[in-house]
């Protein structure tokens, strides 16, 4: 009995620790509090870096324009208090965003909540003028199979379904070129894939050649932070401040080092 209370014990204090930890780490839960006072802590989240600073562009060549931004943690904004790249081009540039971003979640179907999935059910009546979409270092972490690319392309945007149905969207390959395909379709509208900056992570390499293969089968844009020699020539102070870990920006991050390379690379590619 008493070594049956000890495990109970053991158990109930772990289910504990595994409580705290997932809202320190992952904001989840009634502990959630404590992800959100650490990001609160960071340099590259101090006041100075809110959105309520950001002044609006006079003269933006976005102002007007809607956009739907599609994406996972990075997108979302996990490490800046909610707040990303999508909500600077908003205020910079006077922007009407719809951001459609859930953490953890990736291109591929193999998991759940997909991009597939979740840009399947945005509502098709809104129009838009761009879409930005996530390269998910999540299909790297979670070693989502690469896939090849499909026999179809643009001449067979006609076809409709019988071309979205053509594409193995379990493959991050597959899921990049579906996306595509269904944005022309029911938008007609440019699509820009972004990379996240350079970290350790072999399978993310081999996702930014992809879509570098991608871009010239179907003509999108693609922000490539990755490649960036400038990106890539940041300090370490710097980085410190522009990153909450090798994946996720600050307010800072986005602010004064991602958002201007995505901004510039829509002004040219968009007008």
């Amino acid at each position: 009995m008493k070594i049956l209370i000890a495990v109970g014990i053991i158990l109930a204090a772990m289910a504990v620790v595994s409580v705290v930890l997932a809202g320190s780490m992952g904001g989840i839960g009634p502990f959630a509090f404590l992800q959100r006072s650490r990001l609160l802590g960071l340099p590259g989240n101090a006041e100075q870096y809110h959105l309520s600073h950001v002044e609006p562009k006079a003269d933006s060549p976005l102002a007007g324009k809607r956009a739907l931004f599609l994406g996972s943690s990075v997108t979302k904004g996990a490490c800046a208090l909610d707040v990303s790249m999508a909500d600077d081009i908003g205020k910079l540039d006077g922007v009407t965003v719809t951001k459609e971003a859930v953490s953890g979640t990736t291109l591929s179907t193999a998991k759940p909540n997909s991009y597939v999935e979740r840009l399947s059910h945005v509502d098709t009546k809104t129009p838009y003028d761009f879409i930005v979409v996530q390269l998910s270092t999540n299909d790297a972490s979670q070693k989502m199979e690469l896939g090849e690319l499909s026999a179809a392309g643009p001449d067979d945007l006609p076809k409709g379904k019988a071309v979205l149905d053509s594409f193995d969207t379990t493959t991050v390959t597959g899921a990049i070129e579906w996306i595509i395909a269904y944005c022309r379709q029911t938008w007609d509208c440019p699509v820009v894939f972004y990379t996240g900056t350079k970290y350790d992570s072999e399978r993310y390499a081999a996702m930014v050649s992809r879509l570098q293969e991608v871009q010239k089968k179907w003509g999108i844009g693609v922000v490539d932070l990755w490649n960036d020699p400038e990106m890539n020539a940041v300090s370490g102070e710097e980085r410190s401040l522009y990153m909450a870990d090798d994946i996720h920006p600050t307010q800072a991050g986005y602010l004064l080092w991602w958002t201007p390379k995505i901004e510039a690379y829509l002004y040219d590619f968009l007008t």
